[in-house]
């Protein structure tokens, strides 16, 4: 048997894990981290850990979801390395600033290698992107 999960829940759960006002219950802060080992949907890869990184709150940064898909809408900016991070391949976003559930991954289209004194950052428009479906 063929099936899927409807347009309104996939709407809904795009605004729960983007930390939107929504039907399912109270949303989760989402927090973005950075990896230099892609995770995979069951979780694991190697998050950067080190040299002033930290998660970044996404909050307030999501468009309103639209079509099985939301997009943020503002610039998601990691703080000034202080030390080699390595090259960044993949994000993912969770639930905590560290621990925390896994909700979404996705491997960066281009990666980047971040050096001590360099600044990681999701321009606004678009540049990431969760569909459901």
């Amino acid at each position: 048997m063929a099936g899927s999960k409807n347009d309104y829940l996939e709407l809904e759960l795009l605004k729960w894990a983007t930390g939107q006002v929504n039907d399912l219950g109270t949303a989760p802060t989402p927090y973005i981290a950075l990896y230099t080992v892609a995770p995979t949907d069951a979780g694991g890869g190697t998050e950067v850990t080190g040299g002033s990184y930290a998660r970044q709150s996404s909050a307030g940064k999501w468009a309103a979801p639209a079509a099985g898909a939301v997009a943020n809408n503002a610039e998601i900016a990691f703080p000034q390395a202080t030390a080699d991070w390595g090259t960044i391949v993949a994000f993912a976003i969770l639930d905590a600033v560290s621990g925390g559930n896994f909700l979404y991954w996705a491997d960066l289209t281009q990666s980047k290698t971040v050096n001590n004194g360099d600044t990681f950052k999701f321009p606004a428009a678009g540049s990431i992107d969760l569909t459901e479906d």
